[in-house]
């Protein structure tokens, strides 16, 4: 899941970075008739009535109405769960997921599903020993929490270290962060989850977790869908979104994504064959400031706290109006810290002056010049 160094992807993936957003040879929109066909489902698109009713629904599912953190149990054999560390594997084991039933904590439901491991670096056992999970659902999940529901990606805590399940809490505010920048963003619950052991019956632990939304659902929000496109440049999305995305990256200390190789990025596209980046996987990013986060040694930075910027060439007069986007909103962005009791009080703070010192940087002139104009990716206009 992650890039190399200590724990990143190798071969294509630090390639795909270097020339992430390279121009199409001919200097041409890379998002093609011909890229177009490629996308993951190119059946024939919905009229526009079927498309606002997708957009509806999926903006309406119960699980991400709420930002209040969500209890449940999680009922499998989680041995056997946890020994599948194969990269490639798809392999699933039964489960049930028990949680309170909506607007009634008194009653539950149960919803039986199969879950597996997922990720890359995160599936190492060098790296985690409890892999993110990936949860895919039946139709009865239907009347519950979880309606609409089809595969979800759970977030977990990785080692059984209080300092592990701070980045859960960490990440989680990463993503409300981007939400507030724009909607074209994956929504995100924070949970407690107790993991059960299927045998006994036991609880094998409690910790913090994290409900991350369906990619087809973030597409279907945009009245959209998924294109597993690569080889996708600056010139082939929308420009305001790739402008937000990569200053917000900028904002967070993360060079740990590629739109060229779709590494921590998803592509949706629209019936008129606009694409929209749409970024994930927020825990290498200096923000969350994870102890096994590296940067990889291309960008020439020591630290994934020390900020670099990747995105499209602009002027100062160019990049003015996204800057103001992100100060309307500093003040939600700080109060995030506030909403999530169980974070450290340390960190908390530390958190804060990392944010202020992005705000600082774009209040001036100067220091934008150096790090969006002189230090922009050339190589992707």
């Amino acid at each position: 899941m992650k890039w190399s160094c200590s724990g990143c992807i190798v071969g294509a993936l630090l390639i795909g970075w270097l020339i992430w957003a390279a121009p199409a040879a001919t200097g041409q929109p890379a998002a093609t008739t011909r890229q177009a066909s490629l996308a993951k489902n190119d059946s024939p698109w919905p009229d526009a009535e079927s498309l606002r009713k997708r957009r509806e629904s999926a903006d309406a599912r119960p699980l991400f109405r709420s930002h209040t953190p969500l209890e449940f149990k999680l009922v499998a054999d989680f041995k056997a769960v946890q020994r599948d560390r194969d990269e490639k594997s798809l392999k699933t084991f039964p489960a049930t997921l028990v949680v309170a039933r909506e607007g009634d904590t008194n009653e539950t439901d149960s919803i039986s599903l199969n879950i597996r491991t997922r990720g890359h670096t995160r599936r190492r056992p060098a790296t985690c020993n409890f892999a993110p999970l990936r949860l895919e659902f039946p139709t009865e999940a239907k009347k519950t929490l979880f309606d609409g529901q089809k595969t979800l990606k759970l977030g977990v805590h990785c080692r059984d270290v209080d300092e592990y399940e701070q980045y859960v809490l960490r990440e989680y505010l990463v993503y409300r962060m981007f939400n507030l920048i724009t909607p074209r963003s994956f929504r995100a619950r924070l949970a407690k989850a107790t993991y059960v052991d299927q045998a006994t019956q036991k609880p094998v632990g409690t910790h913090h977790a994290l409900f991350i939304e369906d990619d087809d659902d973030v597409a279907r929000r945009m009245e959209g869908r998924i294109a597993d496109l690569l080889k996708i440049t600056f010139r082939g999305v929308e420009p305001e979104t790739i402008r937000l995305l990569t200053i917000f990256a900028y904002m967070i200390g993360n060079t740990d994504m590629s739109m060229f190789v779709l590494h921590n990025i998803r592509l949706v596209q629209t019936p008129a064959g606009t694409l929209y980046p749409v970024p994930y996987d927020f825990d290498y990013s200096g923000l969350v400031n994870a102890r096994y986060a590296i940067p990889d040694k291309q960008f020439g930075i020591g630290s994934v706290r020390e900020r670099l910027y990747r995105g499209p060439c602009a002027t100062l007069t160019q990049l003015e109006p996204y800057f103001a986007k992100f100060r309307a909103v500093k003040a939600e962005v700080m109060a995030l810290y506030d909403t999530v009791p169980d974070l450290d009080e340390k960190y908390r703070r530390s958190a804060r002056e990392y944010l202020e010192g992005f705000y600082r940087i774009i209040d001036k002139p100067g220091d934008v010049k150096r790090a969006f104009v002189d230090g922009c990716d050339r190589a992707g206009m």
